[in-house]
């Protein structure tokens, strides 16, 4: 029997931990409408998070450039599909300009895989990240990137040559489960790219879900491979069914269970742990106080070494 028919669709009732308040938030509304007015996109929206009324509501939203259609279509994102338009060149500037508005000291920015570009969307990236360092100087960058598929080696010189304080690739679940949830991905090729960029000298971070169907033992081999890539930060949550047409969850994992994840992941290394069940890959990406000023730091001896 294949992983995908062992995941029985049964209804399962969400736990009291798991449910969220929709925001009232004055923050909620105005972010929400200059986002529109400046025609740019969220992962917040667009992937259905369960933290979007709260992060809003703090007046922190996660970017996502290059558009809102993929090129992919893994099992468990909501996120539509298809053929995506060009990259809008005037794209970074807006966004440089909302956050510069927003009054940002913390950005988060990632896209829709790309693969219908010759860099994967690296370039893109480069320019926002441009962009931001223009306008907002003194901000905290953290770029949620996609595995950029037969073009790594390109996206990994463009994104070294400008980069981000910190560089996040998500593993998304472990290597058994990948053909059903993350088609189109490998588990090895993430890693890899993981590992290069922290060759390169970023400061990296890389996420995870449970809920799907994966063993504690799985889960903890995937983190160990992690760090011998070098990461450094880890998220890991419950993952929850977008809608109808995503995979379903096969358990809600306990929040005591998470701080089992959160001890051990300490214990091998890991400088910054994230876990819970409504942990995302940028949930309060800008509360990791001691983390980024340790990546401020990097910067500035990087500048003293020029």
């Amino acid at each position: 029997m294949s992983e995908e028919n062992k995941l029985v669709a049964t209804p399962l009732v969400r736990p009291e931990w798991l449910k969220v308040k929709l925001s009232t938030s004055p923050k909620f509304a105005a972010i929400s409408g200059l986002l529109m007015e400046q025609k740019l996109n969220t992962v917040c929206r667009s992937a259905r998070c369960p933290n979007i009324g709260e992060c809003w509501g703090r007046g922190t939203a996660t970017f996502m450039i290059l558009g809102d259609i993929c090129t992919r279509n893994c099992r468990f994102c909501a996120i539509g599909h298809g053929i995506p338009d060009a990259p809008d060149p005037d794209e970074p500037n807006r966004l440089a300009n909302v956050a510069w508005e927003m009054g940002l000291k913390w950005l988060v920015v990632t896209s829709v895989d790309r693969d219908d570009l010759p860099d994967g969307g690296a370039g893109h990236f480069a320019q926002v990240i441009t962009a931001i360092r223009e306008k907002l100087p003194e901000a905290g960058i953290e770029i949620l990137v996609p595995d950029f598929r037969n073009r790594e080696q390109i996206a990994v010189d463009i994104l070294t040559a400008t980069p981000p304080d910190i560089m996040n690739h998500n593993i998304e679940t472990i290597p058994r489960l990948y053909r059903m949830f993350r088609p189109g991905a490998r588990y090895e090729g993430s890693m890899k790219l993981l590992e290069q960029f922290s060759q390169r000298g970023l400061i990296t971070k890389a996420g995870l879900f449970v809920g799907v169907g994966e063993t504690w033992e799985e889960v903890y081999t995937v983190l160990r491979d992690m760090r011998s890539a070098g990461v450094q930060s880890l998220t890991i949550g419950q993952y929850l069914q977008p809608s109808k047409d995503q995979l379903p969850v096969t358990r809600y994992v306990h929040p005591d269970e998470f701080k089992e994840v959160e001890l051990y992941a300490y214990s091998i290394g890991f400088m910054h742990v994230a876990s819970g069940p409504l942990v995302r890959s940028s949930y309060k990406a800008e509360d990791a106080q001691y983390f980024y000023d340790l990546v401020k730091g990097k910067r500035v001896v990087k500048e003293e070494q020029q």
